[in-house]
C-alpha cells in the first residue's frame, strides 16, 4: 500500500479520500487554492501545499502545480477525486510518466470513455445494449436528418465531448433540428473546445439508472448493484438512492454481471460508473461511462457495508480486489440529498459564512462535509455544503429517517436546497418510487 498519498481535489471529496487514508495508515498531502487555505478540514491532513489563486484553472486544473506538489513532498500516488483532472488522460498519462500511481483507470481507458462517440462504439462492440442512433459523429444538419429519420423524433443531439448537459438539444420534428443543431454545435465548442456531435432517439420518461463496478488489474471484476439518479434539475443530480424501486432483482442480477464483465474486457480497472437510461417500457440502455469515484457513491458503500476508496487503493497498489460477487451482499435501503448553499427557489448560488452547521447523528446516518462552522463558502467552487446519507431495512423506512435527518439539520448563514428536500418527500410520484428524469422539473414547474 500507498505511504503518501497526494489529493488532486478540494472540499468535499478531498476531506472523503483522506478520511480512508487515515484509517488506513496513508500520510495524505492536500493541495488549496488561496481561497480555500482557511478551511478547517485541512488540519486532517498531514500536510497543505497552496498550487495558485482562487480561480481553478490557475489552482486545481494547474497539472504543472500538482505535480510538483506530489514531487516535493514525496508522494508516490495521486488521488484525483472527482470533477477538475479526475478524467484527463492527459493528467493520469503524466502522473504515470512520473512514477506516481493515479487513482484510477489508464489513460487510453480515460481517454476513450471520455470521447461519448468512442465510449458509444466501444461498449456496443462487447455487447451494451445502445440508444437508438448515429453509429459515430454527425458532420452535418443533412446526416442529423437521415439520422433522425432512421431512429424517429423526438431525438437528441449531444456533444461528443459533452457531459453535465451542456452541448445537448431535444428536437422533436425535422423543423427544429437546424436549430438544435447549430445551438448544440456552438455550446459544445464553447464548453469544450470539440464541436462535435451525436445523435440518439430521445428517451421520454426515461430513469437514470448506473452500476457501480470495481476491476482489478488481473480482470476481476464485481459490481456493487445500481444506484436510481433520476431526481435532476437540468441534468444535474440532487438525489440518488439505492437499490433502484424500477430494478428486479432479476434485472439487478443479469445487468450487474454484464456490466461488470464488459468493463474488465473494456481494459478498465478502478472504480468506475456505467450510466444507462430505463426506457417506459423497462429497457436499459448505456448512455456514458464514468472513469472516477461518483458523488453518490456513499449509497452503495451503505447497502454493501464496503468502502470503495479503500478499494480504489488496493487496485491502484496492484493488489487482486480479494473478493468475487458471491462476497457482494446488499443489504436494505440507502438514499442521498446534496445540500447545496443555493436558493431552493432560483437555484441561485448563495455563498457566505456557514455561522452555523449542525448535523444529526445516530444508526443509520452518515454526513459528509468539509465545512465547519465559520467557514466560507467561495463563490469560485461549487456550492455543496454537505451529503447527508441515511441507511435502513426498507425504503419507506429509509425516507422516513431521511425526513428527521433533514429536520434536525440546522445550516445558518446561507440559504440551502433543504426545503426542497422536505417538498420532495411529500411528492406522490417520489414517495411512491414511480418518478423519472422529468419529475423535479414537473414538481417546480407547478409550484
Amino acid at each position: 500500500m500507498f505511504r503518501r498519498l497526494l489529493i488532486a481535489n478540494r472540499g468535499e471529496v478531498a476531506a472523503r479520500v483522506a478520511a480512508t487514508c487515515r484509517r488506513l495508515g496513508i500520510e495524505t498531502v492536500a493541495v488549496a487554492s488561496t481561497a480555500d487555505r482557511q478551511l478547517g478540514w485541512l488540519s486532517e491532513v498531514d500536510r497543505v501545499v497552496v498550487i495558485g489563486p482562487a480561480r481553478s484553472s490557475l489552482s486545481y486544473l494547474d497539472q504543472d502545480a500538482i505535480l510538483e506538489a506530489a514531487r516535493s513532498t514525496g508522494c508516490t500516488a495521486v488521488h484525483p477525486g472527482w470533477g477538475f483532472l479526475a478524467e484527463n488522460a492527459t493528467f493520469a498519462a503524466r502522473c504515470a510518466a512520473l512514477g506516481l500511481t493515479f487513482l484510477g483507470p489508464n489513460p487510453s481507458v480515460i481517454r476513450r470513455m471520455g470521447d461519448k462517440v468512442q465510449a458509444r462504439e466501444t461498449m456496443g462492440a462487447l455487447g451494451m445494449p445502445l440508444i437508438p442512433g448515429s453509429p459515430g459523429p454527425i458532420d452535418d444538419v443533412g446526416q442529423a436528418r437521415v439520422q433522425a429519420e432512421a431512429a424517429g423524433y423526438p431525438v437528441l443531439l449531444k456533444a461528443a465531448a459533452g457531459g453535465g448537459g451542456r452541448g445537448m438539444r431535444r428536437a422533436y420534428s425535422e423543423a427544429e433540428l437546424q436549430g438544435a443543431f447549430d445551438s448544440a454545435t456552438a455550446e459544445s465548442i464553447g464548453a469544450f473546445g470539440d464541436g462535435r456531435l451525436y445523435l440518439e432517439k430521445l428517451i421520454e420518461g426515461g430513469r437514470h439508472i448506473e452500476f457501480q463496478v470495481l476491476v482489478d488489474a488481473f480482470g476481476n471484476a464485481i459490481h456493487l448493484g445500481e444506484r436510481e439518479c433520476s431526481i435532476q434539475r437540468r441534468h444535474q443530480k440532487l438525489l440518488e438512492e439505492s437499490p433502484s424501486p424500477a430494478v428486479t432483482p432479476e434485472l439487478r442480477a443479469e445487468m450487474g454481471a454484464r456490466v461488470a464483465a464488459i468493463a474488465s474486457a473494456a481494459g478498465y480497472a478502478s472504480a468506475g460508473t456505467v450510466e444507462m437510461l430505463r426506457s417506459r417500457e423497462g429497457h436499459l440502455y448505456f448512455m456514458e461511462m464514468n472513469t472516477r469515484l461518483q458523488v453518490e457513491h456513499p449509497v452503495s458503500e451503505a447497502i454493501t457495508g464496503l468502502d470503495l476508496v479503500e478499494l480504489q487503493l488496493r487496485v491502484g497498489a496492484n493488489q487482486p480486489l480479494g473478493m468475487t460477487q458471491d462476497d457482494v451482499t446488499l443489504s436494505g435501503h440507502a438514499i442521498e440529498v446534496r445540500i447545496n448553499a443555493e436558493d431552493p427557489e432560483t437555484f441561485q448560488p448563495c455563498p457566505g459564512t456557514v455561522e452555523t452547521l449542525e448535523f444529526p447523528q445516530g444508526e443509520g446516518i452518515r454526513v459528509d462535509t468539509h465545512l465547519r462552522a465559520g467557514d466560507v463558502i467561495s463563490p469560485h467552487y461549487d456550492s455543496m455544503i454537505a451529503k447527508v446519507i441515511v441507511h435502513a431495512p426498507t425504503r419507506t423506512e429509509c425516507l422516513a429517517r431521511l425526513r428527521e435527518a433533514l429536520l434536525a439539520t440546522r445550516i445558518e448563514g446561507v440559504k440551502t436546497t433543504i426545503p426542497l428536500h422536505l417538498r420532495l418527500l411529500d411528492h406522490e410520484p417520489f414517495v411512491s418510487g414511480n418518478y423519472d428524469t422529468s419529475t423535479l422539473e414537473a414538481l417546480l414547474e407547478n409550484g
